[in-house]
Protein backbone atom coordinates (compact mmCIF):
# COMPACT_ATOMS: atom_id res chain seq x y z
CA UNK A 1 0.00 0.00 0.00
CA UNK A 2 1.13 3.56 -0.62
CA UNK A 3 0.16 7.17 -0.73
CA UNK A 4 -0.86 8.82 -4.00
CA UNK A 5 0.21 12.41 -4.58
CA UNK A 6 -0.58 14.87 -7.36
CA UNK A 7 1.39 18.10 -7.59
CA UNK A 8 0.16 20.87 -9.91
CA UNK A 9 -1.22 18.30 -12.33
CA UNK A 10 -2.78 19.73 -15.49
CA UNK A 11 -4.40 18.09 -18.50
CA UNK A 12 -5.06 20.05 -21.67
CA UNK A 13 -6.75 18.24 -24.53
CA UNK A 14 -6.25 19.12 -28.22
CA UNK A 15 -8.01 22.36 -29.01
CA UNK A 16 -6.94 23.94 -25.75
CA UNK A 17 -9.63 22.34 -23.55
CA UNK A 18 -8.24 22.36 -20.00
CA UNK A 19 -9.87 19.35 -18.32
CA UNK A 20 -7.77 19.50 -15.14
CA UNK A 21 -6.22 22.75 -13.98
CA UNK A 22 -3.10 22.54 -11.80
CA UNK A 23 -4.54 20.45 -8.97
CA UNK A 24 -2.74 19.38 -5.80
CA UNK A 25 -4.01 16.30 -3.99
CA UNK A 26 -2.43 13.95 -1.47
CA UNK A 27 -4.15 10.64 -0.71
CA UNK A 28 -2.72 9.14 2.46
CA UNK A 29 -1.75 5.49 2.80
CA UNK A 30 -4.92 3.41 3.47
CA UNK A 31 -7.20 6.41 2.90
CA UNK A 32 -10.42 6.18 0.87
CA UNK A 33 -10.78 9.40 -1.15
CA UNK A 34 -13.76 10.10 -3.41
CA UNK A 35 -13.58 12.52 -6.34
CA UNK A 36 -17.06 13.92 -6.92
CA UNK A 37 -18.56 16.55 -9.17
CA UNK A 38 -20.83 17.06 -12.18
CA UNK A 39 -20.11 15.66 -15.65
CA UNK A 40 -17.10 17.36 -17.22
CA UNK A 41 -15.55 18.49 -13.93
CA UNK A 42 -12.30 16.53 -14.53
CA UNK A 43 -12.71 13.76 -11.97
CA UNK A 44 -12.46 10.80 -14.38
CA UNK A 45 -9.61 12.45 -16.26
CA UNK A 46 -7.77 12.83 -12.93
CA UNK A 47 -8.29 9.14 -12.15
CA UNK A 48 -7.13 8.09 -15.60
CA UNK A 49 -3.97 10.17 -15.21
CA UNK A 50 -3.23 8.41 -11.92
CA UNK A 51 -3.75 5.08 -13.69
CA UNK A 52 -1.53 6.08 -16.61
CA UNK A 53 -4.38 5.75 -19.12
CA UNK A 54 -4.17 9.47 -19.84
CA UNK A 55 -0.92 11.40 -20.25
CA UNK A 56 -0.54 14.48 -18.08
CA UNK A 57 0.25 17.82 -19.70
CA UNK A 58 2.27 19.08 -16.74
CA UNK A 59 2.82 18.35 -13.07
CA UNK A 60 3.94 15.32 -11.08
CA UNK A 61 2.17 12.14 -9.97
CA UNK A 62 3.69 9.94 -7.26
CA UNK A 63 2.57 6.52 -6.11
CA UNK A 64 4.49 5.76 -2.96
CA UNK A 65 7.86 7.45 -3.32
CA UNK A 66 8.06 6.86 -7.07
CA UNK A 67 7.28 9.46 -9.74
CA UNK A 68 5.11 7.62 -12.27
CA UNK A 69 4.66 10.28 -14.97
CA UNK A 70 6.36 8.09 -17.59
CA UNK A 71 5.61 4.68 -16.06
CA UNK A 72 3.18 2.53 -18.12
CA UNK A 73 -0.11 1.52 -16.42
CA UNK A 74 0.89 -2.12 -15.92
CA UNK A 75 3.95 -1.08 -13.91
CA UNK A 76 2.26 1.45 -11.59
CA UNK A 77 1.16 -1.17 -9.04
CA UNK A 78 -2.49 -0.08 -9.18
CA UNK A 79 -5.71 -1.96 -9.92
CA UNK A 80 -8.62 -0.23 -11.64
CA UNK A 81 -12.31 -1.13 -11.58
CA UNK A 82 -14.26 0.31 -14.50
CA UNK A 83 -17.87 1.38 -14.89
CA UNK A 84 -18.57 -1.28 -17.54
CA UNK A 85 -16.79 -4.10 -15.61
CA UNK A 86 -14.41 -4.88 -18.58
CA UNK A 87 -14.60 -8.64 -18.07
CA UNK A 88 -13.41 -11.09 -20.73
CA UNK A 89 -16.66 -12.66 -22.01
CA UNK A 90 -15.06 -15.95 -23.14
CA UNK A 91 -13.40 -16.62 -19.76
CA UNK A 92 -14.93 -18.02 -16.58
CA UNK A 93 -15.07 -15.91 -13.44
CA UNK A 94 -12.08 -17.81 -12.09
CA UNK A 95 -10.01 -17.16 -15.23
CA UNK A 96 -11.04 -13.47 -15.29
CA UNK A 97 -9.80 -13.05 -11.73
CA UNK A 98 -6.63 -15.04 -12.33
CA UNK A 99 -5.66 -13.53 -15.68
CA UNK A 100 -3.47 -10.64 -14.46
CA UNK A 101 -1.62 -12.98 -12.08
CA UNK A 102 -0.92 -15.44 -14.91
CA UNK A 103 0.58 -12.63 -16.98
CA UNK A 104 2.89 -11.89 -14.07
CA UNK A 105 3.83 -15.58 -13.96
CA UNK A 106 2.64 -15.96 -10.36
CA UNK A 107 2.85 -19.65 -9.30
CA UNK A 108 -0.38 -21.59 -9.92
CA UNK A 109 -0.87 -22.49 -6.24
CA UNK A 110 -0.54 -18.82 -5.25
CA UNK A 111 -3.03 -17.79 -7.94
CA UNK A 112 -5.58 -20.32 -6.71
CA UNK A 113 -5.12 -19.20 -3.10
CA UNK A 114 -5.60 -15.51 -3.94
CA UNK A 115 -8.62 -16.09 -6.19
CA UNK A 116 -10.38 -18.31 -3.64
CA UNK A 117 -9.69 -15.83 -0.81
CA UNK A 118 -11.10 -12.95 -2.85
CA UNK A 119 -14.10 -15.03 -3.93
CA UNK A 120 -14.90 -15.92 -0.32
CA UNK A 121 -14.55 -12.30 0.70
CA UNK A 122 -16.99 -11.21 -2.01
CA UNK A 123 -19.28 -14.25 -1.63
CA UNK A 124 -18.90 -15.34 -5.25
CA UNK A 125 -17.32 -18.77 -4.71
CA UNK A 126 -20.33 -20.44 -6.36
CA UNK A 127 -19.86 -18.33 -9.49
CA UNK A 128 -16.25 -19.20 -10.29
CA UNK A 129 -17.06 -21.53 -13.19
CA UNK A 130 -19.66 -19.28 -14.80
CA UNK A 131 -19.05 -16.82 -17.61
CA UNK A 132 -19.93 -13.10 -17.42
CA UNK A 133 -23.06 -13.46 -19.57
CA UNK A 134 -24.52 -15.79 -16.92
CA UNK A 135 -24.15 -13.16 -14.15
CA UNK A 136 -26.28 -10.26 -12.98
CA UNK A 137 -24.90 -6.73 -13.00
CA UNK A 138 -24.13 -6.87 -9.30
CA UNK A 139 -22.34 -10.19 -9.66
CA UNK A 140 -20.26 -8.88 -12.56
CA UNK A 141 -19.24 -5.90 -10.48
CA UNK A 142 -18.13 -8.19 -7.66
CA UNK A 143 -16.01 -10.16 -10.13
CA UNK A 144 -14.42 -6.91 -11.36
CA UNK A 145 -13.63 -5.96 -7.76
CA UNK A 146 -12.29 -9.46 -7.08
CA UNK A 147 -10.00 -9.22 -10.10
CA UNK A 148 -8.56 -6.03 -8.58
CA UNK A 149 -8.20 -7.55 -5.10
CA UNK A 150 -6.16 -10.57 -6.19
CA UNK A 151 -3.46 -8.29 -7.59
CA UNK A 152 -2.78 -6.91 -4.07
CA UNK A 153 -1.96 -3.48 -5.51
CA UNK A 154 -0.60 -0.40 -3.79
CA UNK A 155 -3.83 1.43 -4.64
CA UNK A 156 -7.32 0.76 -5.97
CA UNK A 157 -8.86 3.11 -8.55
CA UNK A 158 -12.65 2.98 -9.06
CA UNK A 159 -14.28 4.78 -11.99
CA UNK A 160 -18.03 5.10 -11.26
CA UNK A 161 -18.29 1.34 -10.57
CA UNK A 162 -21.93 1.40 -9.40
CA UNK A 163 -23.52 3.60 -12.04
CA UNK A 164 -24.80 0.64 -14.11
CA UNK A 165 -26.61 -0.95 -11.16
CA UNK A 166 -30.22 -0.36 -10.15
CA UNK A 167 -30.95 1.84 -7.12
CA UNK A 168 -31.37 -0.97 -4.58
CA UNK A 169 -28.28 -2.83 -5.74
CA UNK A 170 -26.22 0.36 -5.66
CA UNK A 171 -27.00 0.76 -1.96
CA UNK A 172 -26.09 -2.82 -1.04
CA UNK A 173 -22.96 -2.89 -3.21
CA UNK A 174 -21.89 0.46 -1.76
CA UNK A 175 -22.06 -1.06 1.73
CA UNK A 176 -20.03 -4.05 0.54
CA UNK A 177 -17.32 -1.78 -0.87
CA UNK A 178 -17.10 0.12 2.41
CA UNK A 179 -16.86 -3.13 4.39
CA UNK A 180 -14.20 -4.35 1.97
CA UNK A 181 -12.08 -1.23 2.46
CA UNK A 182 -12.38 -1.52 6.23
CA UNK A 183 -11.01 -5.04 5.91
CA UNK A 184 -8.27 -4.51 3.30
CA UNK A 185 -7.24 -0.92 4.20
CA UNK A 186 -5.88 -0.39 0.69
CA UNK A 187 -5.34 3.19 -0.53
CA UNK A 188 -8.37 3.95 -2.72
CA UNK A 189 -9.33 6.72 -5.14
CA UNK A 190 -12.98 6.49 -6.18
CA UNK A 191 -14.80 8.59 -8.79
CA UNK A 192 -18.55 9.24 -8.78
CA UNK A 193 -21.05 11.93 -9.77
CA UNK A 194 -23.38 10.76 -6.96
CA UNK A 195 -22.88 12.96 -3.91
CA UNK A 196 -24.72 10.49 -1.64
CA UNK A 197 -22.28 7.77 -2.72
CA UNK A 198 -19.39 10.13 -1.99
CA UNK A 199 -20.71 11.05 1.46
CA UNK A 200 -21.25 7.45 2.56
CA UNK A 201 -18.04 5.92 1.18
CA UNK A 202 -15.24 8.42 1.54
CA UNK A 203 -12.91 9.14 4.43
CA UNK A 204 -12.48 12.39 2.51
CA UNK A 205 -14.33 13.79 -0.48
CA UNK A 206 -12.84 16.03 -3.13
CA UNK A 207 -15.41 18.24 -4.86
CA UNK A 208 -14.36 19.32 -8.35
CA UNK A 209 -15.69 21.85 -10.83
CA UNK A 210 -14.22 22.83 -14.21
CA UNK A 211 -11.00 20.95 -13.50
CA UNK A 212 -10.40 22.70 -10.17
CA UNK A 213 -10.69 21.27 -6.65
CA UNK A 214 -13.28 23.33 -4.76
CA UNK A 215 -12.92 21.57 -1.41
CA UNK A 216 -11.20 18.47 -0.02
CA UNK A 217 -12.42 17.51 3.44
CA UNK A 218 -14.27 14.87 5.44
CA UNK A 219 -17.89 14.22 4.39
CA UNK A 220 -19.51 15.86 7.41
CA UNK A 221 -17.16 18.84 7.31
CA UNK A 222 -17.97 19.33 3.62
CA UNK A 223 -21.68 19.14 4.39
CA UNK A 224 -21.72 21.41 7.45
CA UNK A 225 -18.95 23.81 6.38
CA UNK A 226 -18.96 24.06 2.57
CA UNK A 227 -16.11 26.21 1.28
CA UNK A 228 -18.26 27.99 -1.28
CA UNK A 229 -21.67 28.19 -2.86
CA UNK A 230 -20.94 25.51 -5.46
CA UNK A 231 -19.96 22.94 -2.83
CA UNK A 232 -22.97 23.88 -0.70
CA UNK A 233 -25.31 23.35 -3.63
CA UNK A 234 -23.72 20.14 -4.88
CA UNK A 235 -23.46 18.30 -1.56
CA UNK A 236 -26.84 17.53 -0.03
CA UNK A 237 -30.11 16.28 -1.48
CA UNK A 238 -32.38 18.06 -2.17
CA UNK A 239 -29.87 20.84 -2.90
CA UNK A 240 -29.47 23.88 -0.67
CA UNK A 241 -31.86 26.79 -1.26
CA UNK A 242 -30.20 30.08 -2.25
CA UNK A 243 -31.60 33.60 -1.94
CA UNK A 244 -29.98 36.78 -3.21
CA UNK A 245 -30.32 39.70 -0.83
CA UNK A 246 -28.53 42.18 1.37
CA UNK A 247 -27.28 42.47 4.92
CA UNK A 248 -28.95 45.42 6.66
CA UNK A 249 -28.49 46.99 10.08
CA UNK A 250 -31.93 47.54 11.58
CA UNK A 251 -30.93 48.86 14.98
CA UNK A 252 -31.59 45.75 17.05
CA UNK A 253 -29.06 43.82 14.99
CA UNK A 254 -28.18 42.64 11.51
CA UNK A 255 -30.79 41.07 9.26
CA UNK A 256 -30.88 39.54 5.80
CA UNK A 257 -33.40 41.03 3.39
CA UNK A 258 -34.46 39.02 0.36
CA UNK A 259 -33.77 40.75 -2.95
CA UNK A 260 -34.91 40.51 -6.51
CA UNK A 261 -33.00 40.70 -9.77
CA UNK A 262 -31.37 38.43 -12.26
CA UNK A 263 -29.13 38.27 -15.29
CA UNK A 264 -28.75 35.41 -17.73
CA UNK A 265 -25.58 33.41 -17.36
CA UNK A 266 -23.97 30.52 -19.25
CA UNK A 267 -26.24 27.50 -19.25
CA UNK A 268 -29.44 29.52 -19.41
CA UNK A 269 -29.83 30.06 -15.66
CA UNK A 270 -30.23 33.26 -13.72
CA UNK A 271 -27.69 34.83 -11.42
CA UNK A 272 -28.05 38.15 -9.66
CA UNK A 273 -24.90 40.21 -9.83
CA UNK A 274 -23.87 43.06 -7.53
CA UNK A 275 -25.55 46.30 -8.54
CA UNK A 276 -28.54 44.54 -10.10
CA UNK A 277 -30.23 43.74 -6.80
CA UNK A 278 -33.41 45.44 -5.57
CA UNK A 279 -35.09 45.00 -2.19
CA UNK A 280 -38.87 44.95 -2.73
CA UNK A 281 -41.01 45.63 0.34
CA UNK A 282 -42.59 42.16 0.21
CA UNK A 283 -39.29 40.27 0.40
CA UNK A 284 -38.74 38.26 3.58
CA UNK A 285 -36.47 39.41 6.39
CA UNK A 286 -34.41 36.94 8.38
CA UNK A 287 -32.49 37.79 11.56
CA UNK A 288 -28.79 36.96 11.32
CA UNK A 289 -27.80 34.57 14.14
CA UNK A 290 -25.92 36.12 17.07
CA UNK A 291 -22.85 33.99 16.31
CA UNK A 292 -22.56 35.58 12.85
CA UNK A 293 -23.33 39.20 13.72
CA UNK A 294 -19.70 40.25 14.28
CA UNK A 295 -18.45 38.22 11.32
CA UNK A 296 -20.90 39.82 8.89
CA UNK A 297 -20.67 43.35 10.30
CA UNK A 298 -18.46 44.39 7.38
CA UNK A 299 -21.01 43.10 4.86
CA UNK A 300 -23.73 45.63 5.78
CA UNK A 301 -25.42 47.03 2.65
CA UNK A 302 -23.59 44.49 0.52
CA UNK A 303 -25.09 41.88 -1.78
CA UNK A 304 -24.81 38.40 -0.23
CA UNK A 305 -26.44 35.03 -0.87
CA UNK A 306 -28.33 33.25 1.90
CA UNK A 307 -28.19 29.44 1.90
CA UNK A 308 -30.74 27.25 3.72
CA UNK A 309 -30.72 23.46 3.49
CA UNK A 310 -34.14 21.82 2.93
CA UNK A 311 -33.86 19.91 6.21
CA UNK A 312 -33.41 23.21 8.09
CA UNK A 313 -36.99 24.19 7.28
CA UNK A 314 -39.58 23.03 9.81
CA UNK A 315 -43.36 23.04 10.14
CA UNK A 316 -43.22 24.22 13.76
CA UNK A 317 -41.04 26.78 15.57
CA UNK A 318 -37.97 25.59 17.44
CA UNK A 319 -36.73 26.86 20.81
CA UNK A 320 -36.94 30.66 21.21
CA UNK A 321 -34.24 32.36 19.16
CA UNK A 322 -33.39 29.26 17.15
CA UNK A 323 -35.86 29.75 14.31
CA UNK A 324 -37.58 32.43 12.27
CA UNK A 325 -40.90 32.22 10.34
CA UNK A 326 -40.96 32.32 6.56
CA UNK A 327 -44.19 32.89 4.63
CA UNK A 328 -44.44 30.74 1.49
CA UNK A 329 -46.85 29.51 -1.18
CA UNK A 330 -46.98 25.73 -1.52
CA UNK A 331 -46.57 24.46 -5.08
CA UNK A 332 -46.06 20.69 -4.92
CA UNK A 333 -45.64 18.09 -2.17
CA UNK A 334 -43.81 14.79 -2.61
CA UNK A 335 -44.41 12.18 0.12
CA UNK A 336 -41.34 10.01 0.77
CA UNK A 337 -42.69 7.87 3.61
CA UNK A 338 -41.70 9.35 6.96
CA UNK A 339 -40.43 12.50 5.24
CA UNK A 340 -41.91 14.79 2.62
CA UNK A 341 -40.36 17.20 0.14
CA UNK A 342 -42.34 20.42 -0.19
CA UNK A 343 -41.72 22.72 -3.17
CA UNK A 344 -42.67 26.30 -2.35
CA UNK A 345 -42.15 29.92 -3.40
CA UNK A 346 -41.48 33.09 -1.44
CA UNK A 347 -43.46 36.30 -1.96
CA UNK A 348 -40.84 37.27 -4.56
CA UNK A 349 -41.35 33.93 -6.36
CA UNK A 350 -37.95 32.59 -5.34
CA UNK A 351 -38.14 28.77 -5.20
CA UNK A 352 -37.82 26.98 -1.85
CA UNK A 353 -37.58 23.25 -1.13
CA UNK A 354 -38.17 21.88 2.33
CA UNK A 355 -37.75 18.32 3.62
CA UNK A 356 -40.14 17.99 6.53
CA UNK A 357 -41.68 15.34 8.77
CA UNK A 358 -44.60 13.75 6.91
CA UNK A 359 -46.09 11.89 9.86
CA UNK A 360 -49.65 12.91 10.59
CA UNK A 361 -52.82 12.04 8.74
CA UNK A 362 -50.91 10.04 6.13
CA UNK A 363 -51.85 12.28 3.21
CA UNK A 364 -48.77 14.10 1.97
CA UNK A 365 -50.83 16.64 0.01
CA UNK A 366 -52.86 17.63 3.05
CA UNK A 367 -50.43 17.46 5.97
CA UNK A 368 -50.29 20.47 8.26
CA UNK A 369 -52.19 22.54 5.70
CA UNK A 370 -49.56 22.01 3.00
CA UNK A 371 -51.94 21.98 0.05
CA UNK A 372 -50.99 23.08 -3.44
CA UNK A 373 -51.51 26.83 -3.95
CA UNK A 374 -52.14 27.35 -0.22
CA UNK A 375 -50.25 29.88 1.88
CA UNK A 376 -48.20 28.41 4.71
CA UNK A 377 -45.57 29.33 7.26
CA UNK A 378 -42.38 27.33 7.67
CA UNK A 379 -39.64 27.98 10.21
CA UNK A 380 -35.98 28.45 9.31
CA UNK A 381 -33.47 26.85 11.68
CA UNK A 382 -31.13 29.80 12.18
CA UNK A 383 -28.40 27.53 13.52
CA UNK A 384 -27.87 26.06 10.05
CA UNK A 385 -27.94 29.09 7.73
CA UNK A 386 -24.99 30.07 5.51
CA UNK A 387 -24.04 33.32 3.81
CA UNK A 388 -22.01 33.44 0.59
CA UNK A 389 -20.37 35.97 -1.65
CA UNK A 390 -22.35 36.41 -4.90
CA UNK A 391 -21.38 34.18 -7.81
CA UNK A 392 -21.44 30.47 -8.54
CA UNK A 393 -18.35 29.79 -6.44
CA UNK A 394 -18.81 32.64 -3.94
CA UNK A 395 -16.91 32.09 -0.68
CA UNK A 396 -18.81 30.95 2.40
CA UNK A 397 -18.82 34.09 4.57
CA UNK A 398 -20.28 32.26 7.55
CA UNK A 399 -17.32 29.92 7.83
CA UNK A 400 -14.40 32.32 7.48
CA UNK A 401 -12.34 32.74 10.61
CA UNK A 402 -12.06 36.51 10.28
CA UNK A 403 -14.79 39.19 10.15
CA UNK A 404 -15.79 40.43 6.71
CA UNK A 405 -14.11 43.76 6.01
CA UNK A 406 -16.32 46.66 5.02
CA UNK A 407 -16.03 48.05 1.51
CA UNK A 408 -13.76 51.11 1.18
Amino acid sequence: MARVQLERVTKVFPGGVKAVNSIDLAVADREFVVLVGPSGCGKSTTLRMIAGLEEITSGTIRIGERVVNDVPPKDRDIAMVFQNYALYPHMTVYKNMAFALKLRKVPKAQIEKRVLEAARMLEIEHLLQRKPRELSGGQRQRVAVGRAIVREPAAFLFDEPLSNLDAKLRVTTRAELKRLHQRLKTTTVYVTHDQEEAMTLGDRIVVMKDGVIQQAAGPLQTYHSPANRFVAGFIGMPPMNFFDGMVRNEGAGLVFREGKGGAKVAGGGLETRPGELTLPANGFTLPIPAGLQDRLAGAVDRHVVLGIRPEHLHLHPLAPGDSSPLSVRVNVTEPLGSMMDVYMSTELDNPVVGRVDALGNGRGDDHAGLRAEARATVYVDLRGVHFFEPGETGMNLSKTSEPIHALP
